[in-house]
């Protein structure tokens, strides 16, 4: 017996063994296909889509791979990212993934990374301005297979109920719902009251209290997207005994868009509203026209049609009292036909002229808008292709130099006419040039790089707010700063150019920039500092391009022929220290060929705007980037057109290694440093240098402006030159 009790005991044991190790064997099976899931997701030149992404998962450790590469699709150089968001609720937080990915970078475009994913679903998207709808979800299952199986959903109904069934005076629903093992789980719950409801969000029991007879219509949703079938429950709500024999208070108001004599146009609306102090509120009709048929009220009522209309009503309480009718009326008359119209715009130039037409001393541009369809609503103006101004009064321009002033108008309509523009030169004269510190002519107070919002207004003294705050001077203490601040500001305030808000305001960001701290004394400001944020804010014109690269440098010409131009529209500049580095990357034996463009006029609203690429070239300056010993003519460190440096004195260095670039611009006097060493040195006064000169170029007859916008040459695909770390003292 003892024997025959050890064998049974022993086969026991060997059975649980044996189903313990295939169970271990499954599990290891399982966690093995889960380590080896690899999901890619590829992009190419479209901005609105992924070229391929997966949609489905299994839960544990998986390979992530983005690849944004010639390979996928990508011709362009255009940079992508893959993210996963951890922000939104609705979906999973715990992966943090964010991969920058471009065909030029250090991994050719394709990128991996490990990460450990939980059933629910993933909400991913591309985050580069722009980019439009690059998105989409990725569901993630238990392991074991995609989870195909709906979930399963049933009711209950609660609540007092007579002998009949009835529920008096209200009905409770409660919707449950369950997923089956291993699936992905319920994600949500939806009802809908009627055959015609709309399906709203579960969150706690439906509470109907309407008398009346009932359906609720009911679904549920799991992680991975399957939906139950419909089911619904029905019951009737029945009004608790009352001895309420009071009908319902009604009343009704008319709104929308009315002319002078009270007719509505184009559209009414009708909201009623009722009120019982008994047994409550049960139902609401109403009624268009004398015959119109009772409908049920559920929202205000949009009445369309042109003519005069009677919108009736009334309301019934649960006690069965039924409201008197009532009714409201109105005209509907359809709108005059829609203004596209934009305004005129009209400009005059006054001021002392000399012989040659030009303004002595100052010049007052005045600007006229009228409009034949409505009201005009704003005129603005734009200085020597600065930013866009608010026009409250004639223009006062006493600056010395040739000057364009471009204007518009907009209507209340929401048209804005076509830019024009008035040129004209102003010559020194018996009034002195305002004393501004600085220039600055952005929209908005900036303080170092805290933007306040405040408007950058013009002062008594014809210099703008950011001009007198003088945030670009090398200070010895942020203490002495913050009382220069505090003096500008009392100024102002005490003129009437800043309200005591604005004031507290521009404090504020004084206190935030830091400037006159250690570590802010050198004064240079980032125009590109390698991250993504940075090089968003340049915009691209003409042909060629830019890539933003993984090792925080931009490359030039990679991928789309012809000529154009990065450029920095934040801000113009006028007195600087422009400082950055470049290398040369052409392909081959070959040297690449750009440029770094200064003081050129905004390329929008300009002579030149059919070919935006060339205002920079025609009345700006370009600052040679050409270390080949053959070809043009103008080497590293010339100012393109009008002062040639030889490969002697400006010197050639390696392909592949960065060079190090300061020019310094101070009234007309032009300085160009390489590596440390000063190559170059130009005064902005002569004629052009080319022989014959260009017919085409405008050369130094006033158009070379005494400030601008900075901006980087693209030649071509072959032409490759990376650039990095590019900041601006202003001088």
């Amino acid at each position: 017996m003892w024997a025959a009790l050890l064998a049974a005991l022993l086969m026991v044991l060997g059975l649980q063994a044996a189903t313990a190790a295939g169970q271990s064997e499954r599990s290891d099976r399982a966690d093995r296909a889960a380590a080896a899931q690899v999901l890619t997701w590829t992009a190419g030149n479209a901005i609105d889509k992924y070229a391929s992404a997966p949609t489905t998962a299994v839960a544990g450790q998986a390979t992530i791979v983005f690849e944004n590469s010639e390979a996928t699709g990508n011709t362009t150089g255009m940079p992508h990212t893959l993210t996963f968001v951890t922000s939104d609720p609705e979906f999973n937080s715990d992966v943090q993934l964010n991969i920058l990915a471009n065909p030029n970078d250090d991994q050719g475009g394709k990128h991996t990374a490990e990460v450990t994913l939980t059933p629910g679903r993933y909400f991913y998207h591309c985050t580069i301005p722009g980019h439009g709808m690059m998105q989409g979800i990725l569901t993630v299952t238990e392991g074991g297979g995609e989870d195909t199986t709906a979930p399963e959903a049933s009711a209950h109904v609660s609540g007092t109920q007579n002998q009949q069934g009835q529920y008096v005076g209200s009905a409770s629903v409660a919707v449950h719902a369950t997923d089956e093992t291993g699936g992905s789980g319920v994600d949500r719950i939806e009802y809908a009251i009627g055959d015609a409801g709309a399906w709203q969000p579960y969150t706690a029991p439906v509470v109907v209290d309407q008398v009346g007879d009932h359906k609720v219509r009911y679904r549920a949703f799991d992680k991975a997207g399957n939906v139950s079938a419909e089911k619904s429950t029905e019951f009737t709500v029945v009004a608790p005994q009352s001895d309420d024999t009071t009908a319902p208070d009604t009343s009704a108001s008319v709104s929308g868009e009315q002319n002078p004599d009270g007719t509505y146009v184009d559209m009414a609306t009708v909201t009623v509203s009722a009120s019982d102090t008994g047994s409550g509120v049960n139902t609401i009709e109403y009624a268009i026209g004398a015959s119109g048929a009772w409908q049920p009220y559920a929202q205000p009522v949009m009445v369309h049609q042109v003519g005069t209309h009677t919108v009736r009503y009334r309301a019934t309480d649960k006690a069965g009292n039924v409201a008197a009718e009532k009714s409201v009326q109105f005209t509907v008359v359809a709108a005059p036909p829609q203004d596209t119209t934009p305004p005129v715009t009209g400009v005059t130039v006054e001021g002392t002229r000399n012989s040659d037409g030009a303004y002595v001393g100052s010049a007052e541009v005045t600007v006229s808008a009228t409009d034949h369809g409505g009201e005009v609503a704003s005129v603005e103006y734009s200085l020597d292709g600065g930013p866009y101004l608010a026009y409250g009064g004639p223009v006062i321009v006493d600056r010395a130099g040739a000057h364009t002033l471009a204007y518009r108008a907009s209507d209340t309509a929401g048209n804005t006419s076509a830019a024009r523009t008035v040129s004209f030169t102003v010559v020194a004269g018996g009034v002195p040039a305002p004393p501004c510190p600085e220039y600055d002519e952005r929209l908005t107070v900036v303080v170092g790089t805290v933007d306040t919002g405040v408007p950058n207004r013009l002062t008594e003294n014809r210099c703008r707010i950011n001009e007198l705050i003088e945030d670009e001077k090398e200070w010895t203490s942020h203490a002495l700063f913050l009382k220069h601040v505090k003096q500008v500001l009392d100024g102002l305030r005490a003129d009437g150019v800043i309200d005591n808000r604005e004031y507290n305001v521009v404090t504020r960001a004084a206190r935030q920039s830091g400037i006159g701290k250690p570590g802010q004394t050198e004064g240079y400001r980032p125009l590109f500092d390698g991250t993504a944020d940075s090089f968003a804010k340049w915009s691209h014109v003409g042909g060629g391009s830019f890539a933003l690269n993984a090792d925080g440098t931009m490359t030039s010409g990679t991928t789309r022929a012809g000529l154009g131009m990065l450029w920095f529209p934040q801000r113009k500049y006028g007195d600087f220290s422009l400082k950055l580095q470049w290398r040369d990357d052409a392909p081959g034996t070959g040297n690449a060929n750009s440029g770094v463009f200064v003081r050129f006029p905004y390329v929008h609203d300009h002579p030149e705007e059919t070919r935006p690429e060339w205002v920079a070239i025609k009345y700006g300056h370009e600052v040679q980037v050409f270390d080949s010993p053959t070809g043009d003519m103008y080497k590293t460190g010339s100012l393109y057109g009008f002062d040639r440096v030889g490969l002697a004195g400006a010197g050639v260095t390696q392909k592949g290694t960065w060079n190090d670039y300061e020019i310094r611009v101070v009234d007309q006097h032009y300085s160009v440093y390489r590596n440390g060493k000063l190559i170059n040195e130009f005064d902005n006064i002569g004629g052009q240098d080319f022989s014959p000169p260009r017919s085409d170029d405008p050369g130094t007859d006033g158009r070379r402006f005494a400030s601008g916008y900075i901006g980087l040459q693209v030649h071509g695909t072959t032409d490759v030159v990376s650039y990095r770390d590019i900041r601006i003292k202003e001088l």
